[in-house]
């Protein structure tokens, strides 16, 4: 098996300090275009510092390719799905409403869905990708299975994840506790926990007051 097929692509939310040097490596990669492919979320900024990096999950059946009319984004035989096509693009931005993870973001001014391709020219070779080559705390980490179990003892990877009825497999694992009750992650699940700031969609689920009314 070749080197890069035993190399995997880990996120470790819980490790994420908010340094964004992960954004700046990734304008670096020779395929970007001195574009960022990669964002750092806020969990919960009004409570909290935490952050979170969103990178391509590079699904085993990708969404953004299946509502692709234009058949502009292709999945190599190694699992990872590429940014679309500039020749075949047409920018109807169905892939960035299609995907369940909120990946491809439409450059406009490119007229082109540009993501996470894993730089593909570095990790096809085995070598990391640029955001996990200078993440300090290792929230990102590119090795293999064997060596992720030496240094994270107390986790494990997931790579199962559940949108609805959706189930989705990804070439990326999160990694979670390793006392985790499911190794299937339920992404739709957190809809039904109380919002900050979103009062009209707690009533929705039944946990604040009737929208237009006051509590008793």
């Amino acid at each position: 098996m070749p080197l890069a097929e035993k190399l995997h692509f880990f996120v470790d939310l819980s490790r994420c300090i908010g340094c964004q040097s992960c954004i700046q490596a990734c304008t670096e990669c020779d395929t970007h275009k001195g574009q960022s492919m990669i964002q750092l979320d806020f969990v919960d900024r009004a409570n909290s510092t935490q952050t979170a990096p969103v990178v391509c999950m590079h699904c085993e059946s990708p969404t953004c390719a299946e509502v692709c009319p234009a058949d502009a984004i292709k999945r190599t035989e190694d699992g990872i799905v590429q940014t679309a096509r500039k020749p075949r693009c047409i920018s109807c931005n169905n892939c960035v409403l299609a995907c369940p993870f909120g990946v491809p973001k439409m450059n406009t001014e490119m007229n082109l869905m540009m993501k996470c391709d894993m730089c593909y020219d570095r990790t096809s070779v085995g070598l990391k990708p640029m955001c996990a080559s200078v993440c300090p705390s290792q929230a990102l980490a590119f090795t293999t299975l064997d060596e992720m179990a030496r240094l994270r003892p107390n986790a494990k990877p997931v790579n199962t994840f559940k949108f609805g009825a959706q189930t989705i497999h990804t070439r990326v694992k999160v990694m979670v506790p390793a006392d985790a009750p499911k190794e299937t992650v339920d992404v739709t699940a957190a809809m039904y926990e109380r919002t900050i700031g979103h009062d009209i969609l707690d009533d929705v689920f039944g946990e604040g007051p009737v929208f237009g009314e006051e509590e008793a």
